[in-house]
């Protein structure tokens, strides 16, 4: 039995994350219909196996993804002796008004490249639509609709949903390292969300001011960057200070600095307003897929997530953070500059958060002074679900990590599976309190009064 529990103490995370997986993945399984430009050029091979000399339309919706998956069509097809009449991109009136320009020039079409959505949604490329086509013009009495076969797959698992989870956690992730560092020490921080902020408005109106017709420079994105992470990096400063120095509860010193961080971003930004900015450069941040079409924000907080098991576990620091939390008084008595250490954490804390409002700002395109309201409760319960004990001295960065993905994969699946708003309350809530109890009986060795 001890030593169940200590397997479900340790590994208790990945389990509830293992089985919420399996959970959500059943109960979204469902067709699925490819449409990925990976499918287009497995598309593009079948046809060039089947007719090598074949005549070729594409037919695709509007819209980016479309596009490429068009695009790889046609590159691939062009790479062999298959022949490309052309490619529309639009409605079904205008994939018709093709088929009949075709037809009447009695050019011979073999095949209609195309995939699920248009093949059997719009009624030119559907038989009742396309039959009275092929009796009319004989060069399309003989060609085919193709499209990547359709399959059974969970919806939640599909690599797009997949992405947008980890793309959509990815600063609530970020922010909870700094929290989980400063819970680590016993302490608490009610201001993220507030720092979020703040970061964000900072950003915004920075770019502003360095901008060179509504878009900033390079100079600006720099200055306006280093400008929030330094602010909020202060403050957290600030907070580490006075719960050092004058001994005051964090629950209370970073109470207070919601309240003020939130209202300096309101002055900055004269009212509820956002501060709107354009640059292509800096919506990458937020928007951009550089490493293996993961999104920035993803590979960033991979990064981040790295380097601070590292500090945690391999580094005097993270040893020093642990003892504080174990207890203060005899870290201090061993040597370490507890003050120095907590002055840090929270500066760190406060840095992360200008990391979180500078993803957001580079989403959305502005800073808004109302934005991130209540994520710091979300922040702190990732932390905690992860197996960080609020009475410090234990946990694990990683555990974090792993907490926040629990708290995506709920979200996620609960949306996929049509939850109503209300109903993914309370299932957070009593996640919230089911990992407190779990903390407390971890500290009581499993035993309950």
């Amino acid at each position: 039995m001890n030593k169940l529990l200590h397997i479900l103490t340790r590994f208790g995370t990945l389990v509830i994350l293992a089985l919420l997986c399996i959970g959500f993945s059943i109960a979204t399984w469902d067709d699925y219909h490819p449409d990925r430009p990976q499918d287009a050029r497995k598309l593009a091979r079948q046809i060039a196996a089947e007719s090598p000399d074949a005549h070729v339309l594409i037919v695709v919706p509007k819209g980016k993804d479309n596009q490429e998956f068009a695009e790889q069509l046609e590159q691939t097809l062009a790479a062999t002796k298959v022949q490309v009449l052309g490619t529309v991109q639009g409605g079904a009136v205008d994939a018709r008004n093709k088929l009949v320009e075709l037809g009447e020039s009695n050019t011979r079409v073999d095949y209609v490249a195309t995939h699920y959505f248009a093949a059997q949604i719009w009624r030119p490329l559907r038989p009742e639509g396309f039959d009275p086509l092929k009796a009319q013009y004989p060069s399309l009495a003989q060609t085919a609709v193709w499209y990547p076969s359709s399959y059974k797959w969970p919806v939640f698992l599909r690599r797009e949903n997949v992405l947008t989870v980890l793309n959509l956690i990815s600063v609530t992730a970020i922010v909870a390292i700094g929290m989980t560092l400063v819970i680590i020490t016993a302490g608490i921080d009610l201001s993220v969300g507030s720092l979020i902020a703040l970061a964000m408005v900072t950003a915004a109106w920075v770019f502003r001011y360095f901008g060179e017709g509504g878009e900033p420079t390079l100079f600006g994105l720099c200055v306006g960057s280093l400008t929030a992470i330094g602010l909020c990096a202060l403050l957290g400063l600030v907070n580490g200070g006075l719960v050092t120095g004058f001994g005051l509860p964090a629950f209370i010193v970073t109470l207070g600095m919601m309240s003020i961080a939130r209202g300096l971003a309101y002055k900055i930004s004269g009212g509820s307003e956002p501060i709107d900015f354009n640059s292509e450069l800096f919506h990458r941040l937020a928007m951009g897929r550089n490493l293996l079409g993961i999104p920035n924000p993803v590979t960033l907080t991979a990064i981040l997530y790295l380097t601070a098991h590292f500090v945690m576990t391999r580094t005097t620091l993270g040893r020093f953070i642990y003892a504080i939390g174990g207890n203060a008084e005899a870290a201090r008595l061993s040597g370490v500059p507890v003050k120095r250490v907590l002055l840090l954490v929270y500066a760190v804390c406060g840095a992360m958060c200008a990391l979180g409002g500078l993803i957001y700002a580079s989403k959305h395109d502005d800073g808004q002074p109302n934005l991130a309201l209540g994520d710091e409760l979300q922040i702190i319960a990732a932390v905690v679900v992860g197996g960080t004990s609020l009475a410090g001295g234990e946990g694990k960065v990683m555990g974090t990590l792993v907490g926040a993905l629990i708290l995506a994969v709920i979200s996620n699946g609960m949306l996929l599976l049509k939850v109503d708003t209300f109903s993914q309350m309370i299932v957070f809530g009593l996640l919230i309190l089911g990992a407190a109890i779990i903390d407390r009986l971890k500290l009581r060795s499993w035993k309950v009064n």
